[in-house]
Order: structure tokens, then C-alpha cells, then sequence
């Protein structure tokens, strides 16, 4: 099971964009990175091509490294660690370090 998975909710605990939140858009495994809203924007130079004829410049997220980043506490909002645990129907959840609320509905 992982520890962060696509929308949770994360801050950045470290680089240019440290201490800001977004939305998990997706992971990439093999990379251990995961690409977050509105965090590590880059200018990508694009060519035209069938689906953008105009081409041109275009600002989009890049991947940042999972040690990078931090699940946000579903009830103050800041960085916690994530524990797991097991309930009594038998189903593994997370669960946040700090507050002790459970990550997983």
C-alpha cells in the first residue's frame, strides 16, 4: 500500500516551492516521483502538431520527488507521516502521525 496516492492532498517540504499545498495529479512509480497542482511549473517550448496546430509556449507541472513531499493532516492541514492500520474488518487504512485521524474513508 502506499503512502500517498492520486488527489490527496500534499505540502512540499522542500526545494523553491517548499511549504505550499496541492492536489496529488498522479504518480509515477518507477521514478518515485509524483506530479502535484500548481507545483514546479516549467515552460515547455511545443511544436505544432495535429492536436495543437498553433503551437507555441506552454506552462505545465513537473515531477517532483516523493521524498519532497509530505500528506497534509486531513485536520490542520500540515505535513504529517502515515501509519497504517489494520481495522477490525480486516481492511488496511492510513492514518495521519499527528492527529491520528484516518486518512482512508
Amino acid at each position: 500500500m502506499q503512502r500517498i496516492k492520486k488527489d490527496d492532498e500534499v505540502v512540499i517540504i522542500a526545494g523553491k516551492n517548499k511549504g505550499s499545498h496541492g492536489k496529488v495529479l498522479s504518480i509515477i512509480p518507477e521514478d518515485e516521483r509524483v506530479i502535484v497542482q500548481g507545483v514546479n511549473i516549467v515552460t515547455k517550448h511545443v511544436k505544432p502538431s495535429r492536436e495543437n496546430p498553433q503551437g507555441g509556449i506552454q506552462k505545465r507541472e513537473a515531477p517532483i520527488h516523493l521524498s519532497n513531499v509530505m500528506l497534509a493532516d486531513p485536520k490542520t492541514g500540515d505535513p504529517t507521516r502515515v501509519r497504517f492500520k489494520t481495522l477490525e474488518s480486516g481492511t488496511k487504512v492510513r492514518v495521519a502521525v499527528k492527529s491520528g485521524e484516518q486518512i482512508d474513508k
